[in-house]
């Protein structure tokens, strides 16, 4: 079975993918369409140079790949919906199931902010993330599993217990723990954005009230909040 795990950056989707890993049976794949998302938009982000060197750059090789076969029972692919603006196929997307990591816009912009200023609301996927959701509802006729970050920090076994029933897999109990440090499916960006859970060994505790944003950030994640809301409301409770 192939996984598309559909989130923004800074959403825990790492230390997500890092779960599906330590199962044993799943291979992962890290952003597959940041290399080509950045020959497409020509977007100068932190080691831009060596992104688009690691990966292929036509979105539809990248496409191809995602629909070979693989040995193993479970290949989850851990997808930024900010890459896949109009230019990238979803021919592929129909031989997939389909799941929406999410995470409060105020928690996403202070996190994303300390790595790169600045960021406008296409760089942090809230409505590509939306518009995604529609997409698959409407090609499947129901609404794919969504899951919240600040849910699997709280209470991370009966979240992933419910995420993968929803999926229709076994849950394992080795989702909870894997090694620290890197791990060789990383994409090649790790030392920029990956530094905090290359130094875990399991999720982080619970989050805190949200963070103050300065007044600019503020109107980002107002602009962002109706897509998080609206996911939300089919988010899987544990």
């Amino acid at each position: 079975m192939r996984i598309a795990m559909w989130s923004g950056p800074r959403n825990l989707s790492t230390a997500l993918m890092y779960a599906f890993r330590a199962r044993g049976d799943c291979k992962v794949s890290d952003e597959p369409f940041y290399a080509a998302y950045l020959a497409a938009t020509g977007l100068n982000h932190p080691m831009r140079d060596a992104i688009l060197a690691s990966q292929p750059q036509d979105p539809a090789v990248v496409a191809q790949t995602l629909t070979q076969d693989q040995p193993e029972p479970l290949w989850y692919q851990k997808h930024m919906t900010q890459h896949m603006i109009p230019q990238m196929p979803r021919d592929w997307m129909g031989s997939c199931r389909h799941a929406f990591l999410i995470r409060h816009p105020a928690r996403v912009i202070a996190s994303y902010a300390r790595k790169r200023e600045a960021p406008v609301l296409e760089d942090i996927g809230f409505t590509q993330q939306a518009e995604l959701f529609d997409r698959i509802c409407q090609s499947t006729g129901t609404a794919p599993p969504v899951i919240d970050s600040t849910d699997i920090r709280a209470n991370p076994a009966p979240m992933l217990r419910a995420l993968c029933q929803a999926l229709d897999i076994p849950y394992s109990d080795a989702m909870l723990h894997w090694p620290e440090g890197p791990k060789p499916e990383d994409g090649i960006w790790a030392p920029v954005w990956y530094h905090a859970v290359h130094g875990s060994t399991g999720f982080d505790a619970a989050e805190g009230p949200l963070p103050e944003l300065p007044k600019a950030y503020q109107s980002l994640a107002d602009a962002a909040l109706p897509a998080y809301t609206r996911l939300a409301a089919h988010k899987l409770t544990g």
